[in-house]
Formats: structure tokens, C-alpha cells, sequence
């Protein structure tokens, strides 16, 4: 992919990571629906894409070998999408942030999980090292990280120079050209990345496949997404498989139902149709590899070690809407391909609710992904039984 923005992209790299630098009419970018305009809500208190270079350098040093850390790919802008790398066990374990820039809170739990991976010499993390290996992608989509919004940073026209077999073909359903109160996409648009990708791992972009749409699959005609996808289909060639995949992401702001609790985070392991069922045939090809079974017992893993806080925020933990069919999404792909998944959906995006309550979201992260990692590493999760996963309370919308 060509990178014809990363001069521009370095030269305003100090002025992105403090927020939005496209104009938008009228209202500030981080201006909370149902508040005044003039109210904005910081995200300074979040990792630029600069501070995430220094502090996976600082990591991988001070880990003294346990971290290694790679450039996997470049953004369209030229930014670097990286992988950390920590243990040495059979299970593999790949877990991703920020696909969309407006949800940071994941990338800070990573970086957190990285530190102490790699730098904490307890019995526990031993366990865990000893029987996983953990890939972390913090910041996925750099780009769009650094404006501060959902999509990237990417036009069509620099996807048809691309794939010139496009050429004439209608722009995919997820491209943004519209302008609201929080984005500009008209004069600088984008795509979400998070409907791009595809089950078939090897596809190629085809003319006919376009617009396309929110329950098909996605054509890998973006960096971010290509890279992601290579790094899947590494490590299914090291592993013979990835055993489990994380994503996570932001929602809106919900309600565990049946309370008056405001969710904390959402979790859900249902992304397509179950390929042996008569709403999955059209994925009758992956029944033999697809474990829905798996994904419940993971999600079942994190929402019991949210748990053990009792009765506090990280107590109302709620299970996302089920009956999807998003063959576009990373977690929909990589679910066929036959990987465990997990999706958290933390509460309140950056022009929601900015930095507010980060510490505590950061921590309900990290809780959760622990759960899985101390249970994948123990031989616990596949003692789950799978029908917990109907117990993890709804939300309420």
C-alpha cells in the first residue's frame, strides 16, 4: 500500500495525538450529544501513536528478552502497526485494539498486560508464559488513532490505484464521506476497517463484490486490515492454528437489563451464524473448523474473573447483542477459520464520555483478559460449561 501521507502524518503527529485535527463544522469533535456545545471532553490522557513507539522500545528493553516486539505493517499514513510478542507456551493467543481510533481504552490495557508480562517474575505469570503465547496488536489503526474517529484514513481512489481491477466499481458500503458534528470524512475519508476483512484468508478484491454488505464479507483492501490478516495467517502457519482471538473495542453507553447498573463492558463470543445450522450453511465450508463452543467458554472465562470485585462497576458486565452475521469483521473471519473469540465492548466512546473514568475501564480490560490468559493456561477454560454463557446478563438498549 502506498504511503503518499507519512510525510504529512510526521510533521503533525504532536497536534493529532491531543485530538481531531480535520475540521468539522459548527461543534468541537469531542462535544457529548445532549450537553452544550462548548462542553468538550479531553483525550490527552490517552496514548498517542508516538508514545506507543517509545513505550513498546521501553517494554521490549526492560523485559530483557521476554517481549519482542515488530513492525508488522504501515498504516496508509505511513505509521508503523506492531506486534508484541511474550511466551513461549502452544496455545496462541492474538489480541488486538484500536481499530477504531475513537476506542483507546484497549491499547493501555495492552501496553499494561505487556509490562507485566515481561517484566514480573511471579509463579502466576510463570504459568502463564510457560503454556501461552500472547501476540498483542495495540493501535491497529494508527491513523485513525491519531484523528481521533472510527475510520481510517484512506480514499477510494488510493484503493483503485491499488487494485485497478476496482476501477468502476461502486465504493464498498463501509467507506465514510459524510460530515456530522464530530467528523469530517467528506474532505478526508475513510473506511472502517472492522468490515474488511474475510473469511477466505488468501481473497482477492473482485469488481463484483462491491458495494458489498454489512452481513458479507470484506475484500482486505485496506493496510490495516492486510496487515492484521497476515499476521493471523502467520501464526496459523507457526501454530497449526490460533487458539483464541480478542478484540477490543468501545460501545455506546447501555444498561445491564433488569438494573439500573450502566454496563462497564460488554462481552460476546457470536459473531456469525454457527456454520453447522440452517442459518450458517452459507458458511457450510468452515463447519469443520468453526468452535462456538470455545467462544462461549472463553467469554464465560473473563465475565467470572469481573466477578470476583463483587458488587462494584466491574460487576455489571453484560452480554452483547447475539444473532449477529458480521462475516467482515475480524472476530466473524477469524471465528470461521476456527479460532475462539471474544469481543469487549467497553462503555462510552471518546466523544462520549473523552477520558472520563479510563482508569477504571483500563482495569475491567485487564481483569478480563487475565481471566482468559490464567485460564487457557491452566486447562480451566475447557471445563466451562458452555451454557453459562446464556447466564452473562443482556443488555438493555
Amino acid at each position: 500500500m502506498k504511503n503518499k501521507k507519512a510525510l504529512s502524518a510526521a510533521c503533525g503527529a504532536v497536534l493529532l495525538s491531543a485530538g481531531l485535527l480535520t475540521p468539522v463544522p459548527a461543534v468541537s469533535a469531542d462535544t457529548n450529544p445532549g450537553t452544550p456545545v462548548n462542553q468538550t471532553y479531553s483525550v490527552e490522557g490517552f496514548i498517542s501513536h508516538e508514545e506507543l513507539s517509545r513505550t513498546l522500545d521501553r517494554i521490549e528493553k526492560s523485559s530483557q528478552g521476554r517481549v519482542d516486539v515488530h513492525t508488522a505493517g504501515y498504516s496508509n499514513s505511513g505509521r508503523e502497526i506492531y506486534t508484541a510478542r511474550v511466551g513461549h507456551g502452544e496455545k496462541v493467543i492474538l489480541v488486538q485494539s484500536e481499530i477504531h481510533g475513537n476506542e483507546k481504552t484497549g491499547t493501555t490495557a495492552l501496553l499494561n498486560m505487556l509490562q507485566q508480562l515481561g517484566s514480573n517474575g511471579s509463579k502466576e505469570i510463570q504459568s502463564i508464559l510457560n503454556e501461552v503465547t500472547i501476540v498483542a496488536m495495540p493501535m491497529v489503526n494508527p491513523d485513525a488513532s491519531e484523528l481521533n474517529r472510527r475510520g481510517n484514513d484512506l480514499s477510494w481512489h488510493e484503493v483503485v490505484e491499488d487494485f485497478p481491477q476496482l476501477n468502476g466499481a461502486s465504493p464498498s458500503w463501509n467507506y465514510y464521506t459524510y460530515t456530522n458534528q464530530y467528523w469530517d470524512y467528506k474532505s478526508n475519508p475513510g473506511f472502517d476497517v472492522n468490515r474488511d476483512f474475510n473469511p477466505d484468508l488468501n481473497y482477492e478484491p473482485s469488481p463484483e463484490d462491491f458495494p458489498g454488505a454489512s452481513s458479507k464479507p470484506g475484500w482486505y483492501i485496506t493496510p490495516e486490515a492486510q496487515t492484521i490478516r497476515d499476521v493471523y495467517q502467520e501464526l496459523m502457519d507457526e501454530f497449526g492454528e490460533v487458539d483464541v482471538f480478542i478484540d477490543l473495542h468501545h460501545q455506546g453507553e447501555y444498561f445491564v437489563e433488569g438494573t439500573e447498573d450502566k454496563v462497564t463492558l460488554s462481552l460476546s463470543g457470536n459473531f456469525v451464524p454457527d456454520p453447522a445450522s440452517e442459518a450458517g450453511q452459507k458458511y457450510a465450508e468452515y463447519a469443520d473448523t468453526y468452535d462456538g463452543e470455545f467462544s462461549k467458554q472463553l467469554n464465560v472465562a473473563a465475565y467470572r474473573a469481573l466477578q470476583t470485585r463483587g458488587n462494584s462497576p466491574f460487576d455489571h458486565i453484560s452480554l452483547y447483542p447475539q444473532d449477529l452475521d458480521l462475516p467482515g469483521t475480524a472476530l466473524g473471519s477469524f471465528a470461521l477459520n476456527g479460532s475462539g473469540t471474544v469481543l469487549f465492548e467497553v462503555t462510552g466512546q471518546t466523544q462520549s464520555y473523552g477520558q472520563k473514568k479510563r482508569g477504571q475501564f483500563v482495569k475491567a480490560v485487564e481483569m478480563g483478559m487475565y481471566g482468559i490468559l490464567t485460564s487457557v493456561a491452566s486447562g480451566e477454560v475447557y471445563e466451562i460449561n458452555e451454557e453459562a454463557y446464556g447466564d452473562i446478563p443482556k443488555t438493555e438498549r
